[in-house]
């Protein structure tokens, strides 16, 4: 039996595939700390409890028919007010674009600018823009990164491949690392986009942003910085990936918006209107009501993000403490989202039961049959299975699991040979 060519060479996700073995292991007894998927557990991250009496208030008066397919007006004017005091953007509602979470979006910013071949331009790892450049037959240009500068891409590292290229894309937090663009280096980015776009000419696509900043509530220490907050002129350029999920811990909410320039999203308003990807509206409505209430907000996010740095903090004082007594450890100081990177460099090593550690995943199960611990290797976001660097997500786990899976970690790693 035959299907499409499209859907016989698309690659499943290997952080589901591996979420999917702890799982089963879990189900089977077995006390495993899930570093895996970017989730929130959600028994130790709640949602706002104003979000929850807002959806059950909405069910209750019964909001349950379609939505307009771009998101209610009201909802539309609470994250175009919400972007003005928060970020200082000025966006209308008409061009604030609201969908089940934030995937709709990427998919809908890949369709409506990417034709067959044209190219695409995103560092690695990044967050599955991989299989985004396959779903549209892009040509895709993936930008290989440095520790040295937190696995985000420089100026110079894009500088050679934007001429012709129709889409970079571009993560702040970062997915999968916690890292974050300095002023500095998302500005000397947007100037590149700027001189490549003034080289155009009217027949031809400009080269689009597409900027995700779905943690950008999420940071610690740190400020969050927006392409058209540095460079206003980036507003006929840039699209931007927004939303709920990560920043309320409401993850399963699925409400999620874009905005950007009016022709792209009117386009992308159009074809997801034959996808069903707007979210539900009893949601949208709670979701419009405690955007719009900033103690509320406020409130919850200082106690929220606190609990989230205390779990980062935990795990990068873990692993450079076992850094200190000689393990082949590093981490990466976190600064947002809900990740903290980590490098276990045991690739090639042997385990007790006499299997070599050949690679990355295979690294990841043995962690997770010996170490209790599971992790999601690099290669889940782009990377050469041969990168011993590892994304290690604390939502799905409470402050207690972190430290107990400490010691189980060190004692894994002292039975590699």
């Amino acid at each position: 039996m035959k299907v499409s060519k499209l859907a016989s060479n698309l690659v499943g996700s290997e952080i589901i595939k591996i979420g999917n073995e702890v799982n089963d292991l879990k189900a089977k007894g077995a006390q495993i700390s899930n570093l895996t998927i970017g989730d929130l557990n959600s028994n130790i991250y709640p949602i706002p409890q104003e979000l929850k009496d807002g959806i059950n208030k909405a069910y209750t008066n019964n909001l349950t028919n379609y939505p307009p397919a771009n998101g209610l007006q009201s909802l539309r004017t609470s994250v175009s007010n919400d972007l003005k005091k928060r970020w200082d953007l000025d966006y209308s509602a008409n061009d604030i674009l609201i969908t089940a979470g934030s995937r709709p979006l990427i998919y809908a910013v890949f369709k409506t600018i990417v034709d067959e071949g044209d190219k695409v331009i995103y560092p690695i790892p990044s967050w599955n823009n991989n299989h985004y450049a396959y779903l549209t037959n892009a040509n895709a240009v993936e930008v290989q990164t440095q520790e040295s500068n937190n696995f985000l891409p420089t100026a110079d590292d894009l500088r050679p491949y934007l001429e012709g290229a129709v889409l970079l894309c571009l993560c702040s937090p970062l997915n999968p690392t916690g890292t974050m663009f300095t002023k500095e280096q998302l500005s000397e980015i947007c100037e590149l986009v700027l001189e490549e776009n003034k080289k155009r000419g009217a027949d031809e696509k400009p080269l689009y942003l597409m900027y995700d900043q779905i943690y950008a509530m999420l940071t610690f220490g740190a400020d969050h910085y927006n392409p058209v907050s540095l460079f206003p002129e980036m507003k006929d350029y840039t699209i931007y990936i927004d939303g709920t999920s990560k920043c309320f811990a409401a993850t399963g909410v699925r409400v999620g918006w874009g905005f950007g320039p009016s022709l792209v999203i009117d386009k992308m308003k159009a074809l997801l209107t034959h996808v069903g990807a707007w979210a539900p509206k009893p949601e949208q409505e709670a979701v419009a009501e405690f955007l719009a209430d900033d103690v509320a907000v406020d409130t919850f996010l200082e106690n929220y993000k606190g609990k989230l740095n205390a779990s980062l903090k935990e795990l990068h004082s873990g692993i450079q403490d076992l850094k200190s007594r000689g393990f082949a450890v590093e981490s990466i100081s976190p600064m947002g989202a809900l990740y903290l990177t980590i490098k276990l460099d045991y690739l090639g090593k042997t385990a007790p039961d006499g299997k070599v550690i050949e690679n990355s995943t295979d690294l990841v199960f043995y962690l997770i049959n010996n170490a209790g611990m599971a992790l999601v290797p690099f290669s889940a976001f782009g990377n050469d299975k041969s990168v011993p660097w590892f994304r290690a997500s604390v939502g799905g786990c409470s402050l207690d699991d972190i430290k107990n899976c400490l010691p189980k970690l060190q004692k894994a790693l002292e039975n590699l040979k």
